[in-house]
């Protein structure tokens, strides 16, 4: 949320101490692994430009994220951990985060930078909760969880390439494969906010490669067809359709990966043209583990998945002159701890009111500090409504790693936990359980899950309700209400679901979207107390309201058709308020 902070430039960090602050790129990719990477061992994926920015940075060489992704954009936009922001699963409602949270972005917004944010946001699409309404000056952004998927306009027809993306909040028809368009229009924010004399805070969040994979760049995939891909399988396919089947994945999957890369050596070029190399302070990571499964350098896992390979991620940093080429720290940091780590970086104090569960780990970067204390670092994500205990959790403290592997897809799991415990520095693949053999261990990591998840359980009133969406403000009108935020149904066509908004009274323009039926159906529409029916004709995939009178409040917005034996839920559903006469 917007809010007015008193910050302060700080300007006595020794590595720095008469410079200007420094530019910040941070680039975050979707559903790419530890291992996707020749920096990482990867034989066959082609990252060039990514593995001399390794050899170029500082890394950290313990670094975790969240198994599924929104959780990771939280803690990564708050430096808290994501149960303390109402973030909790990835869809229906629970992606949205709290709009009071204070963001990396208005920090930096408020002491001078100018924020920009390409590709995915993935943290709520409605006011409050967007990108432009927490800190984000420039915004060129795809809605919900990625491309194709149900918050997407209709008309982009889940493209990759000439997407429908959302600029400043307003839907725009871009030219070009997206991850190239995301680039670009960095890029471009870059230069003009060097013009200003603004020191920039530039997120490049890529949905490559992220599925759904039948729009990616051609001529790199007809690349990868000529590559022995199998070596990457974790396990061998049952059948050669299978097989086939598989391998084209993994084509598409590198092509995507591939090229991300190339933009990469593009923006390393910008930033050399622009003179600005030697100034900006660019971070790279992964939200959680690869999409599948495949090699994880020494670990085991894939996404949504809390072993090593579902929560690992490389952190690279590079400055030069800053930060030295080659240097490693194995110290365990994660998410958490990146928003402190980059104010820290850029000499701007967060408000003190402002609770940070991460810490800054800069002084270990730039070689000032080698003390880093023990801490248990704790990761849970699991599909549902709010967070049960022991439900698919994992705690580092030390080399020690404690986890109860329940199951993300499962809302709940049935029965005692079932704890394993491993040695990570003498076990990396988690394969040696010494969860019987260390009792007194089990029971010490156990007492500090316990004392986190009361902890983060009891940050507000309300916990883990749900935002609402705010609709009849200036600030978003027309407001697109889509399946990523509806509460109670799927993704699924014969679903239904609700919203939960709140709403200004006024009279409305609303316009339901759906896929259409070859049989004539009735759009039943309900908003709070108001009920409104409208008939549906065949083949129609659309109806308009109009001129209806709403009144205020916090309400539920459901939209059903019906049909004799038969109903199914809206696929969008658009409110605007009319204007005053």
């Amino acid at each position: 949320m917007r809010v007015t902070l008193a910050l302060t430039i700080l300007l006595a960090l020794p590595a720095f101490a008469h410079a200007a602050p420094p530019n910040v790129v941070l680039i975050m990719t979707d559903d790419q692994g530890y291992g996707d990477f020749g920096a990482t061992g990867n034989a066959v994926i082609e990252t060039p430009h990514l593995d001399a920015m390794a050899a170029r940075s500082t890394w950290m060489r313990t670094f975790y994220v969240s198994p599924v992704c929104s959780p990771t954009r939280a803690s990564l936009m708050t430096g808290r951990y994501n149960y303390r922001t109402r973030c909790i699963d990835t869809y229906l409602g629970r992606s949205m985060m709290e709009p009071e949270e204070t963001t990396l972005a208005e920090v930096l917004r408020d002491a001078g930078y100018a924020t920009g944010i390409f590709g995915k946001w993935h943290l709520g699409d409605n006011y409050p909760m967007r990108a432009i309404d927490q800190g984000f000056e420039e915004a060129l952004i795809h809605r919900g969880g990625g491309l194709g998927q149900p918050a997407d306009p209709p008309e982009n027809q889940r493209r990759y390439t000439n997407p429908i993306l959302m600029h400043n909040g307003e839907p725009i028809q871009t030219t070009g494969y997206c991850t190239d368009v995301y680039f670009d229009a960095a890029m471009k924010w870059i230069e003009q906010s060097k013009a200003d004399n603004r020191p920039s805070f530039t997120y490049i969040a890529t949905n490559a490669p992220h599925g759904p994979y039948h729009d990616v760049p051609e001529d790199l995939r007809k690349h990868y067809q000529n590559k022995d891909l199998r070596s990457l399988m974790i396990a061998p396919p049952a059948s050669a359709d299978s097989l086939d089947r598989n391998l084209d994945q993994m084509e598409r999957i590198a092509a995507m990966i591939t090229n991300v890369d190339q933009n990469v050596g593009r923006l390393f070029a910008k930033l050399d043209q622009l003179h600005l190399t030697e100034d900006t302070l660019v971070i790279f990571l992964v939200d959680n583990g690869p999409n599948t499964a495949r090699y994880v350098g020494p670990f085991r896992g894939s996404k949504s998945q809390i072993h090593e390979g579902g929560v690992r991620s490389p952190l690279w940093m590079h400055w030069p002159g800053k930060l030295e080429a080659g240097y490693e720290r194995a110290e365990a940091a994660a998410h958490i701890d990146l928003m402190p780590t980059i104010l820290d970086a850029c000499g701007v104090i967060a408000p003190t009111a402002h609770h940070f569960d991460g810490r800054s780990f800069w002084g270990l970067a730039i070689q000032t500090n080698t003390e880093w204390p023990t801490r248990p670092l704790v990761l849970q994500t699991h599909r549902g409504d709010q967070p049960v205990r022991y439900h698919h959790f994992m705690l580092r403290q030390d080399d020690w790693k404690l986890l109860h592997n329940s199951g993300f897809g499962r809302e709940f799991f049935q029965g005692a936990p079932k704890f394993e415990l491993y040695n990570l520095a003498d076990d990396p693949r988690e394969e040696k359980n010494l969860a019987e053999a260390q009792p007194e261990v089990v029971t010490q990591l156990r007492a500090a899950y316990d004392a986190w998840f009361d902890d983060v359980s009891s940050t507000r009133p309300d916990n883990y309700a749900p935002p609402r969406i705010q609709i009849g403000t200036p600030h978003e009108n027309p407001t697109v209400l889509t399946r990523q935020d509806w509460r109670g149904g799927t993704w699924n066509r014969n679903s239904i679901g609700e919203w939960l908004v709140s709403l200004e009274a006024g009279t409305y323009e609303i316009t339901a979207v759906f896929e259409a039926d070859t049989a004539p159906e009735t759009l039943e529409l309900r908003v709070g107390d108001t009920l409104h029916n409208a008939p549906v004709p065949a083949n129609t995939d659309r109806v308009v309201i109009q001129e209806l009178k709403l009144s205020g409040g916090s309400v539920a917005v459901r939209a059903v058709l019906q049909t004799p034996g038969r109903e199914r839920g809206v696929h969008q559903l658009v409110l605007g308020r009319q204007p005053t006469p």
